[in-house]
This record gives structure tokens, sequence and C-alpha cells, in this order.
């Protein structure tokens, strides 16, 4: 019988997908009350992969990486993806969203996001949230899966993620209080 250990501390992101007349620190500032103090932030980015939130929110749509220094525990996502959501409600203007928030952890091997939609690749964590394996780190690399978000595969974010992984790594070898 193999013996039950804690899991490493993770780092923790958030994706911001806003609307073009939205300002984005609002955000920031409610998101560093949840996670605490950023540490790395992607540019600003045009979402131009997809039209599954035209009709709620706008054609014309940004987005940004933020990561957080704080490491926390993984099994912290279900309780962070539901204050994302009552930040997203807190911006509705008009009934529909200006603001998206996909919060996610990185951790050595892989990327999880924070979700509320079930699918055959997704695991139920608690209270109506799941899991989402977006990338495996294998070969020194990011790997994508067959059901990887386009935006995540982009460059931009890419990149983002091997920098965060790096940070993480740094963080790990000054051995990290937990959160």
């Amino acid at each position: 019988m193999s013996r039950i250990k804690n899991p490493f501390p993770v780092k923790y992101f958030s994706a911001i997908l806003f609307t073009p007349d939205f300002w984005v620190d609002e955000v920031h500032s409610q998101l560093i009350e949840i996670l605490g103090s950023m540490d790395y932030t992607s540019p600003i980015f045009d979402f131009a992969y997809t039209n599954y939130y035209e009709e709620e929110m706008s054609a014309s749509l940004k987005k940004q990486f933020v990561s957080f220094e704080r490491l926390r525990a993984p099994d912290e996502i279900a309780s962070i993806k539901l204050k994302t959501n009552a930040i997203e409600e807190q911006f509705m203007a008009g009934g529909r969203r200006r603001v998206n928030l996909d919060p996610g952890y990185i951790e050595e091997a892989k990327m999880i996001l924070a979700t509320t939609k079930n699918f055959s690749h997704r695991i139920y964590l608690k209270n109506g949230i799941y899991g989402d394996l977006q990338y495996r780190f294998r070969g020194g690399a990011y790997t994508f899966l067959e059901w990887t978000y386009p935006d995540y595969k982009d460059e931009i974010a890419v990149a983002f993620f091997r920098e965060i992984r790096k940070i993480y790594g740094q963080q790990l070898e000054k051995g990290p209080a937990k959160g």
C-alpha cells in the first residue's frame, strides 16, 4: 500500500477575457484580494480564436493571463473558481458579462483550468467545479491535448506558461511556505 502524501503547492494564474471597453485593472485588484500579489502578466492580446463568446460579450474581445506570487494547495481551485464567478457577476452590465475569468494552476507536470462545464476529460472537484487538464509538460516543453483551447496554443499563452513554470521552479527551490 502506498502512503498518502500531501501535494506540493502549486502556482495559480487566471485568464482574463474582457470586452474592449472594460478596464482590466478593475479585475486585477479583485483577483489580488483573492490570490495575493501578481508576479507575472502576459501582454493584452486580441481574442480571435472562436465566436463562442460573441453573442454574450462582444465580437472584439481582449485577453490577458496573470499569475500570482503565493503558492497554494491545489485543492483550493474550486473555491477560487466560485469567487471568480462572483467577480464576473459583479461587473455584468445589462445582463451580459464584460469579463470572463478562468483561474487555474500549474505544477511541474501539468496545467489545470477550473470550469463549471462537465466533459469526458474533466474531473469533478466539488461545488459544481471541474478540473480541466490543458497541458502536460514532457520532454522539456508543454504538449497540447486534443481538447486544448486554441488560445492556449498561441505563442503568447505558451510563452506565459513557460515563464511562470520557470518562476514556479525557482520558488520551489527556495522552499516557499504553503499558502
